[in-house]
This record gives C-alpha cells, sequence and structure tokens, in this order.
C-alpha cells in the first residue's frame, strides 16, 4: 500500500510530514506496509506519553469495548468517566476540580473562552505572539504563530489582542537576563489604554511554556506578573496545558513550575493514552456560572477513552512516570548543551523535563530554518522521525517513559546528521 495511491481522496489541506504508511507501533517504534521500522520521537505531537500501545491502555481499552462504547454522557453517567474525574481533581493545582470533557484541544480551548465571557460578563480576549491554541475559528482567533493559520478564514472571532511573550533567546527589547525589567509585560498597558479597558477583557490565555511558537519556556517572573496583572483587574487566566501538561516538563502541570495556579485549565494530547479526549478544567465557582445547556458536546467523556485515561494515571502511579522524565529529560539536554557547544549551528537549547527543543541558526544569528529542515529530513532519511516547530526549532517529543538507549540512538543519528551539514 502507498499513499500516493490513496491522496487523491484526502483533502491536501492537511500537511504530511511524510508519505510513509504505519501498520503497527509499540513503544517507541513504529513499522510501516513495508516493514521498515523508525524510531518515532513525534508520538502523536506529544500525544503518546507512554508510547505507542501501552498494555495497561490496551488492555483497558479491550475490556471496557466488551462492556459499552458509548451512549452519550448527557443521557447517562459512564463508570470510568466519573472515576476519572475524581482521579484528574486530585492531581489539578488550587481549587481547579470541576472538569468538561471534550475531544480535541482546540475544543476545549473554544469552551474555555466561552467559559471565561459569561462568567465574567465581558469579551475581550488578549492571548500572545507565537501562540498556537488549535484550528477551530475560536482557537485560530487567540492563535499567534503564524498568520498562515488565519489566512483566508477572516473575519475570526472579534475581541482579541495580542501582546508579545518573553522570547528570551530573541528578546524584541534586546535585553538580557541581568537588565530584563519585563518590558514585554508593559505592552499590556497600552493594550489597556488605548485598545480595550481592563474591566472589559475576560481573559488573558497563555501556554505556560509555548509548544508550536518554538518550546519557549518564559522567565518566572513574567508570568507571576501576569497572574498579578489578571488579578488587578478581575481577568480571568486560562493556561492552555494541552502540550506542555500531563507531565511533558517533569512535573505534572508546567504551571507548577510558575507557582501559579490559572483561573481555567486546558488538558488534551496526553490525557486519553492515544485517543482523542480534552477536558476544560476549573473551579466549582465559576463552572456554576457556565448556564445548563449552553454548551455541550456528543463524544466527550467517552467511557472507552476515559478507560484508557485511567490506565494512563495507572502507569504514571506504578512505574515512576515522571522521574524518568526528568531523569532521561536532564540527560537529553545535557548531550544537547554538548552538541551547541561543538556545532555553530545550534544557538539555543531550552525546556523542561522531556519538552525539549533546539534552535538553529545562521553565523549571524538569524534563524535557520533551512538547517533544521535538513536535519529533519536526514532523520527520517536514517528512520527516525522528528518533527520542528517555531521558525528553526528541532522538537524532542518523546514519550515520558523513553530509554537512555533510545536517546542515545536518535542522538547518534541526530550528530551525523549535524556533522553532514
Amino acid at each position: 500500500m502507498k499513499y500516493d495511491d490513496y491522496s487523491q481522496y484526502l483533502s491536501p489541506v492537511l500537511v504530511k510530514a511524510t508519505n510513509l504508511v504505519a501498520k503497527e507501533a509499540y513503544g517507541c517504534y513504529i513499522t510501516t506496509v513495508e516493514g521498515e521500522k523508525y524510531l518515532d520521537f513525534v508520538q502523536g505531537i506529544a500525544v503518546n506519553a507512554l508510547g505507542h500501545s501501552h498494555p495497561k491502555i490496551v488492555d483497558a481499552v479491550k475490556k471496557q469495548v466488551e462492556k459499552l462504547t458509548t451512549a452519550s454522557f448527557n443521557l447517562v453517567n459512564y463508570e470510568p468517566t466519573l472515576k476519572f474525574s475524581k482521579r484528574l481533581a486530585s492531581l489539578t493545582p488550587g481549587d481547579l476540580k470541576v472538569s468538561f470533557f471534550s475531544n480535541g484541544g482546540a475544543e476545549a480551548i473554544d469552551g474555555a473562552i466561552k467559559l471565561a465571557r459569561v462568567a465574567t460578563g465581558r469579551q475581550g480576549i488578549i492571548a500572545f505572539k507565537g501562540s498556537f491554541h488549535g484550528r477551530t475559528i475560536g482557537a485560530s482567533s487567540v492563535t499567534g504563530s503564524s498568520a498562515k493559520y488565519k489566512k483566508g478564514y477572516d473575519p475570526l472571532m472579534p475581541g482579541v489582542n495580542f501582546t508579545s511573550y518573553p522570547y528570551c533567546f530573541r528578546c524584541e527589547y534586546n535585553k538580557k537576563n541581568d537588565d530584563c525589567e519585563l518590558e514585554c509585560t508593559k505592552e499590556l498597558d497600552d493594550i489597556f489604554n488605548y485598545i480595550i479597558s481592563p474591566d472589559q477583557v475576560a481573559a488573558i490565555i497563555m501556554e505556560p511554556i509555548q509548544g508550536e511558537g518554538g518550546y519557549i519556556v518564559p522567565p518566572k517572573n513574567f508570568v507571576l506578573k501576569i497572574r498579578e496583572i489578571c488579578n488587578e483587574y478581575g481577568i480571568l487566566l486560562i493556561f492552555d496545558e494541552i502540550q506542555s501538561g500531563y507531565g511533558r516538563t517533569g512535573k505534572f502541570f508546567a504551571s507548577e513550575h510558575f507557582d501559579i495556579v490559572p483561573d481555567i485549565m486546558t488538558l488534551g494530547k496526553a490525557i486519553g493514552g492515544g485517543f482523542p479526549m480534552s477536558a476544560i478544567i476549573s473551579t466549582k465557582c465559576l463552572m456554576d456560572k457556565w448556564p445548563v445547556g449552553t454548551h455541550g458536546t456528543t463524544f466527550g467523556g467517552h467511557p472507552v477513552i476515559a478507560a484508557a485515561a485511567n490506565a494512563v494515571l495507572d502507569a504514571f502511579e506504578e512505574e515512576n512516570i515522571i522521574k524518568n522524565c526528568n531523569e532521561i529529560g536532564s540527560y537529553l539536554k545535557d548531550k544537547l548543551y554538548e552538541f551547541k557547544s561543538k556545532y555553530d549551528v545550534i544557538g539555543d537549547v531550552r525546556g523542561l523535563g522531556l519538552m525539549i527543543g533546539i534552535e538553529f541558526v545562521c553565523k549571524d544569528g538569524r534563524a535557520n530554518a533551512k538547517a533544521r529542515d535538513e536535519i529533519i529530513k536526514y532523520c527520517i532519511d536514517k528512520k527516525l522521525l522528528m518533527l520542528g516547530c517555531g521558525k528553526s526549532t528541532l522538537r524532542f517529543c518523546t514519550p515520558l517513559n523513553v530509554s537512555k538507549e533510545d536517546v542515545d540512538k536518535s542522538l547518534e543519528i541526530i550528530e551525523m546528521g549535524l556533522k553532514t551539514l
């Protein structure tokens, strides 16, 4: 079976990174219909926190399918979904204990915006340059990582304004850590003074670590300042933890690195163990302001996926997943710093846990997307699947239970590519 024989039946709007046709996948590896085996460091773009076909997830799904597939969560309650909602509440920070389950990240973002607007009675939303929140009309409206995601779709959702995210490697204000005065947060003063009054802003939505924008980690004092501004003006803070949550950064939620509890949090990707699931999580006080019937879902809270989600939490508890994430993440980052010292084409290494990226640069420091893309192509040719993000960043989306041996194998391929480059 070849992809080209079927491509005419699929919309070309979806970007295809490869033409590989996968047949099966286990752990870190995908096998194609031709029998070729690839080390997968994309993992559904951080979806498979436990790798492909983890035995606990497979077993849980099989057992649930044999009992009940679906009957609509607004008609009956599902035992695995109820159990999962309680377990999730035991992990979420602060008073974020009430969940609304949906299918994908963008859907959760749309719901979070609706909740913020109805709970505050305000319409304005402030988002960040470099952000990525999804591709629905609502999620596209608050996405600022590329103009291409909005091209041809205007008018999008009104009431959205953008401010700068602290991309310290390429600071817009040419500041260094020792002389930074958080000039980027002062842009909010201009927005409040010239564009929208703060008492008309429902929410500020941000990724605590930007994903698609380039795996960018903001300074802690920046995040604290955003929380302070929200508190001052009664603005809700939405954290999009769809990629950064669920252990990816070495803590269960990235917000824990900043000692911040948002008012609303969105989860997705890893939450369902490879199955489509997302969640909007907030406080009982805010959720009680969401009028009954003004939001809904057909497949949200699906019992089979909830069974998988429970199995994911079982594995986290029983297999020291976050411990492995921190140990292997530290090891990987150290090795990448060694690459940076040896190869001038690498300008920056950044990230937390196993949410790590390396940025490729030209000799004059400009972003070098060509070099990054050549490395990705080289890796694929050598049976290693990698993806980029930002303008010129190579990102690692390994499973959180990845082994040192598989990391070493990937590093060997990448270094051969760097030498070739």
